[in-house]
C-alpha cells in the first residue's frame, strides 16, 4: 500500500478536495471550496494547509456565524448536492458557528464545520480560551456542536481522521441524514504528521440514491386516494431537492388533488398551475386553508410537518382525515400516524400516479378548487395593489418587488413578518426562485445566505429582502460581497422595529412592549422618539451601492440601478409597522399568561383557550 506522510490538516484538505457527488448519472464536485475566519486554534494547522492548496480555494469571512449561513444558501441552492467547509479557530470563533450549525441541521442542509480545539496533549493547558472542567479534561466548548450536528467527531490522533472524513461524508450526502457535521480537530494535532494511504486522496465519487417505497405500502397510499373525497397535497422542500416538480405537475394535472405550499416547498408548482392553492398554514391563504380544513386525506410530500404548516395541529379539522406521508426520512414519513411511504418525492410519486388507474377528484370538488383558487389569486392583487401613504405598507412593496424580478431571479428571506407576507403574496415561476430558511427562522441569514446562492448560480439575480433589525445583526457580510465580486440587491425595510414580534406582542395584549427601535425616554422606558438609523450610509461605507427611497413607484427604478450595478447594491426603505396581513382562518399556538392584572392580556388569554380547545392529536392509524 502506498502511503505518503501528511499532516492532519494537509490531508484532511487534500481528501475535502477530491470528493464528488452523483445523481441521476450527473456528477460534480462535492466541496465548492472553504469559509475560515484564522485564529491561533487553526491557523498553523488547516490554514498553513489552505494556503498550500491554492486549488481548493479559501474564502475569509467576518463573522463564524455568517460563514455557515453563505454556506447554508450555497447547499440549498444545489439542491443538497454541494458544499462548503467551514473552519474557526477554538473559542468563541467555533461558538459563533453553533447557530449556524443548528439552522443547518434543523433544515437538513449539508455542512462541514471544522473547529479548532484545545491541545489534546493537555500538558500546556488551560490554553487561552479553554472551558476547564472538574469533572472531565476531555471537554470543550466544541461539545456545544454534540446536539446540534448530525455527526460530530473530535480528532485527537492522527489515524483517526480517515474514518472519521468517511463518516463525514455518509452523513453529508445522505438526503435522509445530512444537515451540520462537525470534525473537531485539536490544533496540536493539526499539524502533527501521519503515513496515509494513497487511496484515501484518490478521486471518490458518492452516489445519491432515488430509494423507492415498499410496493404493498405503495398500494395501500392508492387505495386511500381512490377511496378519498378532498384529498390535499402538501408539498414541502422535499420536492425541490429531489427535483420532483415537473413530476408533482403532472401528478396533480392528472388527478386535480389541489397543493398547498410550505416554506421551504414553495415554488413546487409554478403559481399558474390550476391546483396550486399557494401557502398552507399559520402563514398560509385562505384557499389552501379552507381546503386544509376539510379534507378527508392529507398527502404530505417532503415535509416535516412544522407547526406553521399545521397551524399547531389546528389546520385539518375533518374528524375521518387520513395521511401519507413521502419523505427520504423514516422519521418524517410516520408523523400523524401516517400511512408511511419511505422514498424519493420523485419516483414515489411516478410509482404511485399508474397504481391510481385513472382516478380523478370529483366535479364539485374541482369547481370548488378552482373558485377558490380565482379568488385568492383576486385577493392578491388586491393586497398588492394597496397604496399606503406617505408611507407604503409592506404589501405593496413587496408586490413592485415580485413584479420587477426576472421569473429565475431569487428572493431570499428568513425571519420577521416578512417570511409570512411573502408566503401569501409572492408569485413564484422557478422552483428555486423562492428561498425561505423557516426551519430555524434566523434573524441575520438573509444576506450571508444570498452570497452563497449567487456562489451555486452566478446566472440568477439575488435579492435579500430584510427588516430593518435583521439588517443590523448580519449586514457586515456586505464587505464578503464585495471582497468575492459577488454581486446581491439588498432591499431593508426601515420599520423602526420588530414588525413580526411586535404584532405579536400586540395580539397578546402586550403592547408591543420592547419591539420598537426607539431611545429610552425621561420615563425611563424606551419611549422616546424613533431611532434615525441611514442604512443606506452604513452600507456605502462597506463599499456598496446605497439607495434611499421613499415611494412604491421608486422601487422599480432603483431595482433597474441595482442590476445595472457593478458591485452590491443595498436599498433603503421606510415601511409602515403596522399593518399586517390577515391570519386567513388560521391560528398559532403562542402561550398567553394564565393570570394578569392587564384586561388586554386576560382577553387575549380567554382568546387563547378556545383555540387551544381545536388542536388535535391524530391517532389513527392509515
Amino acid at each position: 500500500m502506498n502511503k505518503e506522510r501528511l499532516t492532519v490538516a494537509h490531508a484532511l484538505i487534500r481528501f475535502l478536495d477530491a470528493q464528488h457527488i452523483e445523481r441521476d448519472g450527473v456528477g460534480q464536485k462535492f466541496f465548492h471550496g472553504c469559509f475560515g475566519i484564522l485564529g491561533h486554534g487553526n491557523i498553523g494547522g488547516i490554514g498553513a494547509a489552505l494556503f498550500e492548496t491554492p486549488g481548493f480555494r479559501f474564502y475569509p469571512c467576518r463573522n463564524e456565524q455568517a460563514m455557515v449561513h453563505i454556506a447554508v444558501g450555497y447547499a440549498k441552492m444545489k439542491n443538497r448536492l454541494g458544499a462548503f467547509a467551514c473552519t474557526s479557530s477554538i473559542g468563541p470563533g467555533a461558538t459563533n458557528m453553533v447557530t449556524g450549525a443548528a439552522l443547518a441541521t434543523i433544515n437538513r442542509l449539508p455542512v462541514l464545520l471544522l473547529p479548532g480545539d484545545i491541545f489534546a496533549r493537555r500538558n500546556v493547558g488551560p490554553v487561552l480560551q479553554q472551558l476547564e472542567c472538574e469533572t472531565s479534561q476531555d471537554v470543550s466548548v466544541n461539545d456545544c456542536f454534540k446536539p446540534v450536528s448530525r455527526y460530530w467527531d473530535r480528532i485527537s490522533r492522527p489515524d483517526q481522521l480517515a474514518t472519521a472524513l468517511l463518516e463525514a461524508m455518509r452523513t453529508l450526502v445522505s438526503p435522509a441524514q445530512t444537515g451540520a457535521v462537525t470534525l473537531s480537530i485539536p490544533q496540536d494535532v493539526q499539524a502533527e504528521s501521519y503515513d496515509y494511504p494513497m487511496e484515501l486522496f484518490e478521486k471518490r465519487v458518492w452516489t445519491v440514491p432515488r430509494n423507492r417505497p415498499d410496493s404493498e405500502s405503495l398500494a395501500r397510499a392508492a387505495k386511500l386516494v381512490r377511496a378519498s373525497e378532498r384529498p390535499l397535497i402538501i408539498a414541502g422542500g422535499g420536492i425541490i431537492y429531489s427535483e420532483a416538480t415537473n413530476t408533482l405537475a403532472e401528478f396533480c394535472a392528472a388527478t386535480g388533488i389541489p397543493v398547498g405550499e410550505t416554506q421551504a416547498g414553495k415554488g413546487s408548482l409554478n403559481c399558474d398551475h390550476p391546483q396550486n392553492l399557494g401557502a398552507i398554514g399559520a402563514t398560509g391563504s385562505l384557499a389552501a386553508n379552507r381546503i386544509a380544513a376539510q379534507a378527508d386525506l392529507v398527502i404530505g410530500i417532503g415535509t416535516r410537518y412544522s407547526d406553521f404548516t399545521t397551524a399547531s395541529k389546528t389546520a385539518f379539522r375533518n374528524p375521518r382525515v387520513r395521511f401519507i406521508n413521502i419523505n427520504v426520512a423514516e422519521l418524517d414519513s410516520h408523523k400523524h400516524c401516517a400511512l408511511s411511504l419511505v422514498g424519493d418525492a420523485k419516483v414515489t410519486l411516478q410509482e404511485l400516479l399508474p397504481c391510481l388507474n385513472g382516478w380523478r377528484v370529483s366535479a364539485p370538488f374541482a369547481a370548488e378548487i378552482a373558485s377558490l383558487r380565482a379568488a385568492w389569486d383576486e385577493e392578491v392583487d388586491r393586497l398588492r395593489g394597496i397604496r399606503s401613504q406617505p408611507v407604503p405598507c409592506q404589501a405593496e412593496v413587496l408586490g413592485a418587488i415580485n413584479e420587477f424580478v426576472g421569473p429565475k431571479d431569487v428572493v431570499v428571506c428568513a425571519a420577521g413578518s416578512l417570511p409570512g407576507d411573502l408566503h401569501k403574496l409572492w408569485r413564484c415561476r422557478d422552483p428555486k426562485s423562492y428561498h425561505l430558511e423557516y426551519g430555524y427562522s434566523c434573524m441575520g441569514y438573509e444576506i450571508p445566505a444570498a452570497i452563497g446562492i449567487k456562489l451555486a448560480d452566478p446566472s440568477r439575480d439575488v435579492y435579500a429582502i430584510i427588516g430593518d433589525g435583521n439588517y443590523l445583526m448580519m449586514s457586515q457580510e456586505i464587505v464578503t460581497s464585495i471582497q468575492e465580486h459577488v454581486k446581491i440587491v439588498v432591499i431593508v425595510l426601515d420599520n423602526h422595529g420588530f414588525a413580526s414580534i411586535g404584532g405579536l406582542s400586540e395580539s397578546l395584549g402586550c403592547e408591543r412592549f420592547g419591539t420598537r427601535l426607539r431611545a429610552r425616554g425621561s420615563d425611563g422606558k424606551l419611549s422616546g422618539p424613533n431611532l434615525v438609523i441611514r442604512f443606506e450610509d452604513n452600507a456605502a461605507s462597506l463599499g456598496a451601492n446605497a439607495i434611499r427611497i421613499s415611494r412604491t413607484d421608486e422601487i422599480a427604478p432603483a431595482l433597474e440601478k441595482a442590476i445595472k450595478s457593478d458591485r452590491t447594491t443595498v436599498i433603503a426603505l421606510e415601511t409602515r409597522l403596522e399593518g399586517g396581513l390577515p391570519s386567513y382562518e388560521t391560528w398559532w399556538d403562542v402561550p398567553i399568561c394564565e393570570t394578569s392584572k392587564l384586561e388586554s392580556v386576560q382577553r387575549a388569554r380567554r382568546e387563547y383557550e378556545q383555540h387551544r380547545q381545536e388542536e388535535r392529536h391524530f391517532l389513527s392509524n392509515s
